[in-house]
Order: C-alpha cells, then structure tokens, then sequence
C-alpha cells in the first residue's frame, strides 16, 4: 500500500481508556499488549531513548534478554502503519540502539488535550472530563504507565470536583450530583463531593438525605484522617437542613387548601 504524505499523516491518539489510534478515522490495529504498550510508552516521552532502557522499563521482571520482546513489538507496530498507508519512517525516528518519536511527527494525543484542558485559565473541567474516558493505557498493567497513570487520574477528580461546583452554582442539578457522584466513588474522601451531595439534597431531596450525607462524610473523615468536617461544610450542611425544613413548612401551610379542593365523598345509597 502506498504511504501517506508526511503532511498528511495526521495520527489521532487515545491513551485514556484502551490504547486507540487512526488517521482518517481508520483503526490502526495494535494488536498484542507488547505492542500497545510501547507504542503508548513512545507517545508519552516523544524523546529518543536507548532502545535498552526502554526494554528494561517495559518488561523489568523478564527472564532473558528483553531485546527479543522489543523487536517483535516494533514489528507489529511498524507492520500496522504501514497497512494503514504511514510510511513508518514519518513516526518513528529507528536506528540500531536508538528508538523514539520524530520531532517533525503529526500527532493528535488525548493526553495532550486533557493536559491543556485542566491547566487553561481558567480550567475547562468539562472537555477534561469529556476527554477521560478511562485511565492511563486500561488493560495494560506495565509498572512504567503506574506513576503517569495515578497523575492523571487526579487531575480529573480535580476536574470533577470544579465541575460538580460549577453545574451546582449555574443551577445544572442532576448534572453536579452526577459529577459529585462520580468523584466519590473513585475518592470517597473528597470533602467537596460531599458537600455538593449536602447541598443537593438540601434543594431537592429531603431533611434525611441530608443528614446521612453529612454523616456518611463525617464517618470517612474520621475513620481515615480522625479529623471533622470543614466548617464551610458545617455551613452548607445547616442551609441544606434550613431548607429542607421550610420546603415542609411551605407544603404543611398548603395542605388546608389541598383538603379543601377535594370534593366531598357522595353519600352512601
């Protein structure tokens, strides 16, 4: 098959979630863990590396020489840009001891899209959120992806977090406890998830939602850090019980009403 054009060899990356690639909206296939996983190592630290070291990062516990796991990796991935039409040479700077990505290499990388996401100014927690559609490289249990995986993955509980406040102050309900949901249940720790939850109930649900809440949040705290919550916790846990009270206050204040709009039983024979 004829090679694209370096110009047009435009690779559109995803390494959160499963290992994806595809120009032009074709699927590169990456078949095999090997290949993915340096094919997703090559992506992420684009400088040139002794091909030795990057073995040694990928497979430190092999029995044996792991130059043999490295080559046939190369193999596969070299194999399947060129069944997609990239001429190998436009992404991959190859020598004998060396290996890594071209400088000149046209990538589009999610990670790269999270990262600006999440440290724009101000943040954009929503396309963060969009993009994370799973952790680091899922599937692939490389020690090497372990650090880089557990950054990013906190980056986008931080983007939960902002979005989870900012859908409650614009009034988005459902979707801020959707997000707050959602940071709990990989963090149960996060004071701001539960406070969101607080407020949440406060607004629509009712005064025993949000007391176990408020309890659940003080039950972790102190299991785990022996600490209380905060105090602009403690202040959002009062408003949500304030209003949960006057919501039925204002529904005991109609029920006179109510009785009297319903029409009288008819009389018995």
């Amino acid at each position: 098959m004829r090679a694209v054009p370096t110009t047009a060899a435009r690779l559109s990356i995803r390494l959160l979630g499963r290992v994806e690639a595809s120009l032009g909206g074709r699927q590169l296939r990456l078949g095999g863990r090997h290949a993915q996983a340096l094919f997703a190592l090559l992506v992420l630290d684009r400088k040139r590396r002794s091909r030795e070291s990057i073995a040694a990062d990928l497979w430190p516990d092999t029995d044996g020489p792991t130059s043999a796991c490295l080559r046939q990796a190369l193999w596969v991935i070299k194999g399947s840009l060129s069944e997609a039409g990239i001429d190998p040479r436009q992404l991959l700077e190859i020598e004998s001891e060396v290996l890594g990505i071209r400088d000149d290499a046209k990538l589009d990388l999610d990670v790269d899209a999270f990262e600006r996401a999440v440290r724009a100014d101000p943040a954009d927690p929503e396309r963060a959120i969009a993009l994370y559609v799973g952790d680091l490289v899922e599937g692939l249990g490389h020690e090497c992806f372990a650090a880089e995986r557990e950054r990013l993955s906190d980056a986008y509980e931080d983007a939960l977090a902002l979005a989870a406040v900012d859908r409650l102050e614009r009034g988005l309900i459902e979707p801020a406890r959707e997000a707050a949901e959602l940071l709990l249940a990989r963090d149960p720790l996060r004071e701001e998830a539960h406070s969101v939850l607080i407020t949440v109930h406060g607004l629509v649900g009712t005064r025993s939602q949000v007391v176990r809440q408020y309890r659940r949040l003080c039950a972790v705290l102190d299991y785990e850090l022996q600490v209380e919550p905060l105090p602009e916790t403690d202040v959002a846990y009062r408003q949500a019980l304030d209003l949960t009270v006057e919501r039925s206050r204002r529904l005991v204040a109609r029920r006179p009403a109510l009785l009297r709009a319903v029409p009288p039983l008819a009389a018995n024979g």
